[in-house]
C-alpha cells in the first residue's frame, strides 16, 4: 500500500503566520505539524510515502523529511501547481500509486486515541484485500463545517455530503482516507465543483454507490484536530503537551515507530539521538534507545 500527504494549500485562516512558512512545516508543541500525520501513515504500516506540496514549499519539506531513510521509509514529493481540491491529490500522485492501494491524509490533522492502529489495520486489510474504500468519522459540535457521513442504525453509510446547510448527521468525515487499487482512475472522472475542485465528497460518493464505502468511527475518548485555525492550532499544541508530560511519551514520534518495527536500526536512532540532543524530544529518543 502506498501513502499521500497532502500537505498543499496556502493556509489562509491562519494568515499572517503562513505568508512565511507552509502551515504543515509549523510546530505543534515539539515536532513539525507533519510528523503527526507522517505517523498515523507509518503506524499503518505504509513505508512508501509521497508528499504533495505547493511549489514554493517543496524544498522546506525535503530539507526535513528528506529521503525518509532516518525513519525507515521511502519519501518522495510531487507539486500541486494550485489547490485543485483534495481528490486531485490521486491525480498528481498517479504515478506514484500506480496498481496499489493507497492511504492519504491530510497533512494538518493530528489523530490520537486508543485503538487507532487497530482502526488503521482493519482499513488498509479492506483496501488491500476486499476492494473497499474506508473514510474515518467522528462526531463533532459544528457539521456545518465539515464534510458529513449519514449512517444508518448499523453504522452504514447512507451518503456523504460536503459542508452541507442542514447536515443529516453530527459525524464529521476527517481527513484520513484508505482507498482500493484504481483510485487515480476514479478520481479523474469527478468533474469539477461550483468551486472549481476536484471534491473528495465527489469521489467518495462515486464508491458509496457500488456498495464499497466503509466508516470507521471514532469515539468519545479519541481526539481528531482538523489544525486549519488559530484555535484548534492552539488547542492542539495544549493537548499535546497535556499528554507528553502527564505520561511521560511522546505522542507522534516517527523515529520510535521506525525503530519499535525494526525499520531502522540502533546505530540509526543514536545518530538521531546525537542530533537531537538538546530539548526534551532528543532525551526520549535515548529513553527509546535504552529500552532494548
Amino acid at each position: 500500500m502506498k501513502g499521500i500527504i497532502l500537505a498543499g494549500g496556502t493556509g489562509t485562516r491562519l494568515y499572517p503566520i503562513t505568508e512565511g512558512i507552509s502551515k504543515q512545516l509549523m510546530p505543534i508543541y515539539d515536532k513539525p505539524m507533519i510528523f503527526y500525520p507522517l505517523s498515523t501513515l507509518m503506524l499503518a504500516e505504509i513505508r512508501d510515502i509521497l508528499v504533495i506540496t505547493t511549489p514554493e514549499d517543496q524544498e522546506g519539506f525535503q530539507r526535513l523529511l528528506k529521503d525518509g531513510s532516518h525513519f525507515g521509509i521511502h519519501v518522495s514529493y510531487a507539486v500541486q501547481e494550485s489547490p485543485r481540491g483534495l481528490a486531485d491529490a490521486f491525480i498528481v500522485g498517479e504515478d506514484f500509486i500506480g496498481n496499489d492501494s493507497c492511504s492519504m491524509i491530510l497533512g494538518d490533522n493530528i489523530f490520537y486515541g486508543d485503538g487507532f492502529i487497530k482502526k488503521l489495520q482493519n482499513a488498509r486489510y479492506n483496501a488491500a484485500s476486499n476492494n473497499i474504500t474506508t473514510i474515518f468519522g467522528r462526531e463533532v459540535k459544528d457539521p456545518e463545517r465539515f464534510g458529513i457521513m449519514e449512517l444508518d442504525e448499523d453504522k452504514n453509510v447512507l451518503s456523504v455530503e460536503e459542508k452541507p446547510e442542514y447536515p443529516k448527521s453530527n459525524y464529521a468525515i476527517t481527513g484520513l482516507y484508505f482507498y482500493p487499487k484504481g483510485v487515480s482512475s476514479y478520481a479523474k472522472l469527478v468533474k469539477p465543483s461550483k468551486r472549481g475542485e476536484i471534491e473528495i465528497t465527489t469521489l467518495n460518493e462515486m464508491y458509496l454507490k457500488e456498495n464499497r464505502l466503509k466508516a470507521e468511527l471514532l469515539g468519545g475518548g479519541f481526539t481528531w484536530f482538523d489544525t486549519g485555525t488559530d484555535e484548534s492550532l492552539y488547542d492542539s499544541i495544549s493537548m499535546i503537551r497535556s499528554i507528553q508530560n502527564n505520561q511521560a511519551r511522546v505522542i507522534c514520534c516517527p523515529e520510535e515507530i521506525a525503530y519499535n518495527n525494526s525499520w531502522i536500526d540502533e546505530k540509526q536512532l543514536e545518530e538521531r539521538v546525537h542530533l537531537i540532543n538538546k530539548n526534551n524530544y532528543g532525551k526520549y529518543l535515548k529513553k527509546v534507545l535504552d529500552r532494548r
